[in-house]
């Protein structure tokens, strides 16, 4: 008599979904490291990190903050944000004073630092303001001449010279070599641009030409044409020249350009966009933006968002990251794309409502509503919890075509506490979530020269957390879902633990 045979448990462990964030690949040809979803976890070389979280800086700023600039003089260094149409000096942590600037027609500047032999400076524009200028003690008005102060929307330094944009048109601006005021001269692109529209902006390119290290002046229209010139005086025939006219997607927003190291990254419609590849390739081959892995995520946010104010580059070089501000509303709710600069693995952040960022002194701030945030610097969103969620890509577990039921997940964790968690089995390439928000009552620990020695109750360093779960999942193909929430701890979620039975065909 043959005995029928019981159901075996099988154990398997993966590595967290250190390959990041992946919305560009069919959900049953990810591969096993990637992840459907992944909010407010960072993809690091070893581990996921569940986001730090942000303070507020400089408090009473009126409405919201959308301008937030860094003064870098020889000796100092300031921050400024911008809101209710007024300049506010927010150096120092804190209520803000009166602002040194006001009467605005609105908040939303461009700027640049230069260096001079009369002094540092930090210059400004709008498109309906005159430029203002500070010297490091006073705020003025430099007196430009030859255009109207007042129409000049973007601005740059390429070689010493000082450029502005000229609001809806194809004319660029520029002073003499280190002057910050004075005549300017104009630089008139129409005859060049060959599908028109208007300058959104300017920037410098840095590469090897191949005799050298060179800056290339490029601008960049409405229309998505890319304008490349050498030089150092465009006055001159033999001093400046035409290098190229490129096609890439269109610039989305004024804020749409940042350097990352020997490169130029821009924000269009297909992505952003490295200069370097977008000009050696074709629109039609998407592998060059470096969001190709959550592409597909950018086009969705650029046709619904594209429009809206907020959109920006910025490069955090301290912890390996580059972010990508999407304005989700203005104002009101914002999100990252955030990608490791060295893996080059995405994910995304959330809770971080900014309007604008800026980097002083290796750290990020962000301007918000009625505040300046300095981000990533505690482990709490000023003092509220913060929220994972991942969904790593569905696997079949070595067996295709046999049906499973899985009964444990064991999460590893090393943490400095203990996060609240959930984790269920979603199958079939089920996405939804399967658990209502959590709710975390942190452990208060004890704060150095506040706290009462022997009295007070100290964190410890990172440790282990590897707590089986129960979970109930039947199908061919699943994945974790996994819900985290925390308060004043660091988490980072090293790999995860699975026991399930193997069935038959059907």
């Amino acid at each position: 008599m043959r005995v029928a045979q019981k159901f075996k448990a099988l154990t398997t462990s993966l590595p967290s979904p250190v390959g990041g964030w992946n919305a560009r690949d069919s959900l049953a040809a990810m591969q096993p490291v990637d992840a459907v979803i992944l909010e407010n976890w960072f993809p690091s070389t070893s581990e996921l990190i569940l986001r730090f979280g942000f303070t507020q800086h400089a408090t009473g700023i009126p409405g919201q903050v959308e301008t937030v600039m860094t003064y870098n003089g020889p000796t100092s260094s300031k921050l400024f944000g911008i809101g209710g149409e007024e300049v506010y000096d927010a150096t120092v942590a804190g209520p803000v004073g009166a602002p040194v600037v006001s009467g605005l027609t609105n908040s939303r500047w461009e700027y640049v630092n230069v260096a001079t032999p009369g002094g540092h400076f930090l210059l400004m524009v709008n498109g309906a303001d005159p430029v203002y200028q500070f010297d490091g003690t006073s705020w003025t008005n430099p007196a430009i001449t030859g255009v109207s102060p007042s129409s000049l929307i973007n601005i740059n330094l390429h070689k010493g010279r000082v450029w502005f944009i000229e609001k809806d048109s194809l004319s660029a601006w520029y002073l003499g070599i280190g002057a910050i005021a004075g005549a300017a001269s104009e630089f008139d692109l129409s005859s060049v641009a060959q599908m028109g529209g208007y300058l959104v902006a300017m920037a410098t390119w840095t590469i090897d030409a191949g005799y050298g290290v060179d800056d290339l002046a490029v601008f960049m229209t409405s229309e998505g044409e890319v304008l490349v010139y050498r030089g150092t005086n465009p006055a001159s025939a033999t001093d400046w020249a035409l290098v190229g006219i490129f096609r890439v997607g269109n610039p989305i927003g004024r804020r749409c350009w940042m350097k990352f190291a020997g490169d130029l990254l821009i924000i269009t419609q297909d992505g952003v966009l490295p200069m370097s590849g977008a000009l050696q390739s074709s629109r039609t081959n998407p592998t060059v933006a470096i969001t190709d892995k959550i592409q597909r995520a950018v086009s969705e946010s650029v046709v619904d968002h594209g429009a809206k104010f907020g959109w920006q580059l910025l490069h955090f070089p301290k912890q390996n990251m580059l972010w990508v501000n999407v304005p989700i509303n203005e104002g009101e709710n914002q999100e990252q794309y955030v990608m490791n600069t060295i893996s080059k693995s995405w994910c995304r952040f959330t809770g971080w409502n900014a309007n604008c960022w800026t980097i002083l002194e290796e750290n990020p701030y962000f301007g918000g509503d009625g505040f300046i945030g300095h981000a990533w610097n505690t482990n709490s969103d000023n003092g509220d919890q913060i929220n994972g969620d991942a969904l790593p890509a569905f696997n079949y577990f070595g067996m295709t075509g046999q049906t499973k039921r899985w009964t444990m997940v064991r999460p590893v964790f090393r943490s400095t506490g203990t996060p609240q968690l959930y984790v269920n089995m979603n199958v079939e390439f089920d996405e939804s979530a399967n658990t209502a928000p959590l709710s975390f009552s942190p452990t208060i620990y004890g704060r150095w020269d506040e706290a009462i020695w022997d009295i007070s109750l100290w964190s410890g360093g990172l440790g282990v957390i590897k707590n089986w779960q129960g979970v109930n999942g039947t199908g061919y193909c699943a994945a974790p879902r996994m819900v985290v929430a925390a308060s004043d701890i660091e988490v980072m979620w090293v790999s995860t633990d699975f026991v399930y039975e193997a069935g038959g065909v059907l």
